[in-house]
């Protein structure tokens, strides 16, 4: 129903944000045909993605976890080839669709976190004070940010079945996860 738009029906209102990640990425393709919603959602994206609490590796497990949660092909092969970017392991990376207790424990605690939001809309004390130990109260409200985000993402490109980006398939098709067992 919405596809990726071309640059050639790129909306004028727009233009200011060719080159940018807005006018790269299909998910934002097909956000641009709400030019006002795209507009908007630049400085949100902008804190959650660069300017977070998290630090880039906890922020790719919660993405991931998210993207997983999902079922979102598009958002889980975005960020394979994004958490390897951080420093994440093939290994690390496939333990975040997996169960808890093959995880890390701290990626285990924000898989939790971000079960939590998907499942009960909500954190949980006792899950709450483990977080504040681990990543403080602007890291929880970092992750609640980041999974609402990735969500809303996920929501567009799961309705719409945007397709994954070429180079990202490509990356992928050239270097797959490594499955553990």
């Amino acid at each position: 129903m919405l596809e990726p738009l071309t640059d050639a029906d790129w909306p004028p209102e727009l233009d200011h944000l060719k080159g940018g990640f807005t006018n790269t990425g299909n998910v934002y393709r097909v956000m641009a045909h709400h030019p006002a919603l795209l507009s908007a959602w630049i400085g949100f994206r902008t804190h959650v993605v660069l300017q977070n609490a998290l630090g880039t590796q906890i922020s790719e497990v919660v993405i991931l976890r998210t993207g997983f949660r999902l079922n979102s092909a598009y958002e889980w092969a975005h960020h394979v080839a994004r958490g390897r970017k951080a420093g994440l392991s093939d290994a690390r990376i496939a333990s975040i669709r997996g169960p808890l207790n093959r995880m890390a424990p701290k990626d285990a605690l924000i898989a939790r976190a971000v079960d939590g939001l998907i499942d009960d809309a909500r954190l949980a004390p006792p899950l709450l004070a483990e977080l504040d130990a681990a990543i403080g109260k602007k890291g929880i409200l970092d992750l609640m940010a980041t999974v609402g985000l990735y969500s809303t993402l996920g929501f567009i490109v799961n309705s719409f079945a945007t397709p994954i980006d070429a180079d990202i398939t490509d990356e992928l098709t050239a270097r797959p996860l490594a499955e553990t067992d």
